[in-house]
């Protein structure tokens, strides 16, 4: 009997754009439907889904390949996507490169931003979703466990967190060359989520004046605002009292656009001669990317600041090799061990570990 199959396939910011990855992305309750359908395959042994603005990645344990391709069919449904489209920028992995991928990934050398630290708590929170579920198995939870391990590892014996410029600085910085000083700049946070957080805490270690927050749940605004002294508004206020801000972070889930055109042209009718600048952390994009047109406003999306940041990693650049070369002696030796799991798996063994395992 031929051992099981450890793939991962999915689309990351590598090849595709973000209007690609617009179209790929899966809110919560689509994402919940998806895993239900996946969980219900017969032959995908186990699995897991990581989903952020810039990956949307299954790993899994497969009965054999044409179980994978199965997955990566549903998923293309669900979405509305067809598989020759979906081809044009898929990645798709298997054995021991699916295995140094995820290594890769944790430690955040796969990262737009090289050396970030948030994708690891993603995964974690995507592998610990998929376990308590029952989703993964003695494969998986070893890969991600050992995963973890290196991560840590690598952030520990090599520099590749050094002179980090996080999302959230790019666009301060980017605001302190539009208004100068922060002291009299007005902010909205759109959006009370982690990112957004981050990026109106960074806005406030700079000196910005004054800021106010509004999230389509208000008792979330509210608890936000009064962490941080601001104010809390209204969400359904967001386009009417855009004239009153300079500087708006949008970072919401919303499945559309939250900021139309209009609304931007009619705030700027108010504010002519004084800029207005767009920062649109979300994915879908939360603002309209037309608005850019419009005279004295800046838009910046993920991707803007990405490249931004891209110039700044050169400190970091030097660490890659070194990196590079722990994660791939980790990744064989993880290798060797889980290549007889997933033999011992297309043995009918793979139901009896569904606990995670140590180090």
């Amino acid at each position: 009997m031929s051992a099981d199959h450890l793939f991962v396939l999915g689309a990351t910011h590598h090849t595709a754009p973000m209007a690609v990855r617009e179209k790929l992305s899966i809110d919560a309750e689509g994402a919940e439907a998806l895993r239900r359908e996946l969980a219900a395959m017969t032959g995908l042994r186990e699995f897991t889904v990581v989903s952020t603005c810039n990956r949307i990645e299954f790993y899994g344990v497969a009965a054999t390949p044409e179980t994978a391709a199965d997955v990566q069919a549903r998923f293309c449904a669900r979405q509305h996507f067809t598989l020759a489209e979906f081809e044009q920028f898929r990645l798709s992995l298997s054995g021991p490169d699916a295995v140094r991928h995820l290594l890769e990934v944790t430690a955040g050398l796969d990262s737009q931003m090289l050396g970030e630290t948030e994708i690891l708590g993603q995964v974690k929170e995507a592998y610990g979703a998929a376990q308590a579920k029952g989703h993964t198995g003695a494969v998986l939870n070893r890969v991600f466990q050992k995963a973890f391990q290196a991560a840590k590892h690598v952030r520990s014996n090599t520099a590749i967190t050094e002179g980090q410029v996080s999302i959230a600085n790019v666009a301060v910085e980017l605001a302190v060359n539009i208004f100068g000083q922060l002291s009299e700049a007005r902010v909205c946070l759109l959006g009370a989520g982690d990112i957004g957080e981050k990026t109106a805490k960074a806005f406030q270690s700079r000196g910005a004046g004054s800021l106010t927050v509004a999230n389509r749940g208000f008792e979330r605004a509210l608890q936000l605002a009064t962490e941080l002294g601001a104010s809390a508004m209204p969400y359904d206020q967001r386009e009417a009292r855009l004239s009153e801000f300079d500087v708006v972070v949008c970072a919401t889930s919303a499945p559309e656009t939250i900021v139309s055109r209009d609304a931007t042209a009619a705030a700027m009718r108010k504010r002519p001669a004084r800029p207005l600048f767009f920062i649109d952390l979300a994915l879908p994009r939360d603002v309209d990317a037309t608005v850019a047109s419009l005279q004295n406003v800046f838009l910046y999306n993920l991707d803007d600041l990405a490249k931004i940041a891209e110039e700044n990693r050169v400190a970091r650049t030097a660490e890659i090799g070194k990196c590079r070369e722990l994660i791939t002696t980790r990744a064989d030796a993880l290798w060797r061990q889980v290549e007889p799991r997933l033999a011992a798996a297309a043995g009918g063994n793979h139901v009896a570990d569904q606990r995670p395992e140590s180090a």
